[in-house]
């Protein structure tokens, strides 16, 4: 069959730019409602999934981040199904605390640090998309399947789209092409054929979110373990007297299949793995009561892409994990995916020449970027954890007499750094908004 093509939009006026965004997650929706931001509205959005249904479950969003989606106007709506994130505690499997740090406001931040679940940050993000740029903007159904420069540097986009068991194809020659598909991405294989697999580094993760009682939880979010696994713990929403709590679990193994990998969504029954963690307790919160109030959850392989030279090719471009899928450290995959999007749209909307434009964004993002990947492989913040262990293995009651006061600080301000998530950076202005407002591009 062949299929009309329907993502085109409306003709309109020769000088605004039609941009194709592959991928309707995080990165892709910001994408989009940064573009709108800049006087951009002929945005489409093709999001693989039939239904764009939010998946997955919680995540933190660093002040940056949420600087940039208070730009965008968007903070009030995420608050509403989010926490302010107050406070970090790193913790010794022994239960011995490594240190406590305040987050966000309390930390001198002009912005609050958010707790939120995937699937409500996608619900506002979505909706925003629709309110603002019309319900045709985002496209579902339909997967990119190849990229092909033409010579003026356009992409020829091919396009699939499901509808049961018919499929249609066609294809589109945007002037600007945006990949935000995620760590398989179609876009960046078409860039980089000879790519293969995300690279595994040998450990499982498993996550879900429970619903508890306010007076199970606590108020902090805490990250403890050892230098084999670890756990990750905090609340996100409250619903009536009731907290939903993320967590996410990591251990060795000894294998894991190759099409798992980059496969968010396995589910697996929880006491599959409920019995490494035993007896794991930190500040009053049991990490097994927690696993054991989860309705599912998912397990995948820790995997990341290795970090490339380039992003961008003609009028071509990558962003998000797409672009710098990193390992789960850090909180610094939304955050960083939602700044991308902001610097895209503002270096699209200074430069009239699109490749220049993708250009300066790749200068401007993908050095931080690649810095956190590696910064991510060698454990980031969390290396604290690994450090108690090996100088402490059965805990210890002062932690400056296993890693002193300085050392400890100097980890966590060379990570803040690394991601530019430290106060003066972070409490600036947005380096992205266009002085004079939006402008047609």
């Amino acid at each position: 069959m062949t299929l009309r093509n329907p993502y085109e939009p409306s003709p309109s006026d020769g000088a605004h730019l039609h941009v194709v965004v592959a991928g309707g997650g995080i990165a892709g929706l910001t994408t989009a409602l940064a573009l709108h931001a800049v006087g951009c509205d002929r945005v489409t959005v093709v999001e693989s999934a039939r239904e764009n249904r939010p998946v997955g479950a919680g995540l933190n969003l660093m002040p940056p981040a949420v600087r940039e989606l208070d730009a965008l106007g968007l903070l009030p709506r995420l608050e509403a199904g989010a926490l302010r994130t107050r406070e970090l505690r790193y913790y010794h499997r022994s239960g011995s605390l490594i240190s406590r740090e305040p987050r966000g406001l309390g930390a001198g931040y002009r912005w609050p640090q958010l707790s939120i679940h995937r699937a409500h940050l996608q619900h506002v993000l979505a909706e925003a998309v629709r309110e603002r740029l019309g319900p045709a903007a985002l496209v579902t159904g339909v997967r990119v399947t190849g990229v092909e420069p033409l010579p003026d540097g356009r992409p020829r986009v091919r396009l699939e789209h499901r509808d049961g068991a018919r499929r249609g194809r066609a294809s589109l020659e945007p002037d600007v092409l945006v990949g935000a598909d995620g760590i398989r991405s179609a876009v960046r294989s078409a860039l980089n054929p000879a790519e293969g697999s995300p690279p595994w580094n040998g450990m499982l993760v498993w996550r879900g979110v429970s619903r508890m009682p306010a007076r199970a939880v606590g108020s902090f979010m805490f990250i403890a373990g050892d230098d084999r696994q670890k756990a990750v713990v905090y609340p996100m929403h409250r619903a009536g007297s009731d907290v939903l709590v993320n967590w996410a679990l990591a251990r060795p193994a000894e294998s894991a299949a190759e099409e798992y990998r980059g496969d968010w969504n396995r589910p697996v029954p929880v006491e599959s793995f409920l019995h490494h963690f035993e007896g794991w307790e930190f500040g009053g919160i049991s990490v097994p009561e927690v696993l054991k109030a989860a309705d599912t959850a998912h397990e995948y392989p820790m995997v990341d892409r290795e970090p490339l030279g380039r992003w961008t090719r003609g009028r071509t471009t990558l962003i998000g994990d797409a672009a710098h899928a990193m390992y789960p450290i850090g909180s610094n995959g939304a955050t960083q995916s939602v700044i991308d999007a902001r610097a895209l749209a503002h270096a699209l909307a200074l430069h009239r020449d699109p490749a220049e434009a993708l250009d300066a964004y790749e200068r401007d993002r993908r050095p931080t970027t690649t810095a956190l990947q590696r910064a991510n492989r060698r454990l980031g913040p969390e290396v604290v954890i690994d450090l108690a262990h090996q100088r402490a293995p059965h805990g210890f009651t002062d932690i400056h007499q296993v890693i002193p006061a300085a050392e400890l600080a100097a980890i966590a301000a060379r990570y803040a750094t690394t991601g530019a998530c430290d106060p003066a950076a972070a409490n600036r202005d947005s380096p992205y908004t266009v002085p004079s407002g939006p402008v047609r591009i």
